[in-house]
């Protein structure tokens, strides 16, 4: 998608309807400053509002997403074009997530055994050697926390048994058995339990 089309869309749709960028922001509950962003190419509207956006600039998300009201002959042509962009920037976002994660999951273990390595070779009292030893445990459970919430949301799990890609709750992730990425899960489609792998495409 082109980001810079897009912005000067959404200015020129904004000014159509007499908003000033502080009242559209005002309107969606956001930063003046975001809705600069849009308008400058630098950033998209979030999911989450862009239909409210589509309502107040009277256009619909074929429209926004394609930088131009689309004309009927071109809809579904246009729609579909949009749609395989959108499902390309989630894969793209979805591995960026995934290295994320490792980058997360390494600098856990680290902050984590950084301060027992240091409280077993360096003299200190013995109270203060098992404050530094369980130092690392809270950042290393927070980083794991959020390496696990990274690998629920990031891509799909494939069903072994039937093929169903899906996204599990975080509570399936966290407690599933697991080698690397792959865990033994329930699938919800089939309801069979499968060492199922994580994908970046749903197709």
């Amino acid at each position: 998608m082109d980001q810079i089309k897009i912005g000067k869309f959404i200015a020129e749709c904004r000014k159509q309807q007499n908003l000033t960028q502080m009242q559209l922001a005002e309107k969606l509950n956001i930063t003046d400053r975001a809705v600069s962003k849009w308008e400058t190419g630098k950033t998209m509207p979030d999911s989450s509002i862009m239909l409210e956006l589509c309502d107040i600039l009277k256009i619909n998300v074929n429209d926004l997403l394609s930088g131009e009201v689309v004309k009927m002959d071109n809809y579904n042509k246009e729609l579909e074009k949009n749609l395989l962009e959108m499902i390309k920037e989630k894969e793209k976002a979805d591995k960026r997530l995934l290295t994320l994660e490792w980058v997360i999951g390494i600098l856990s273990v680290l902050v984590l055994l950084l301060p027992i390595i240091i409280a077993s070779y360096i003299e200190m009292e013995y109270w203060l050697r098992i404050i530094l030893t369980f130092s690392g445990f809270i950042p290393c459970f927070v980083g794991v926390f959020f390496a696990l919430k990274i690998e629920q949301v990031a891509g799909y799990y494939e069903c072994k048994e039937c093929g169903h890609k899906y996204v599990p709750t975080f509570k399936a992730v966290n407690l599933a058995p697991h080698m690397g990425r792959t865990r033994y899960m329930r699938c919800p489609k089939c309801n069979k339990k499968s060492w199922q792998k994580k994908v970046i495409s749903k197709d």
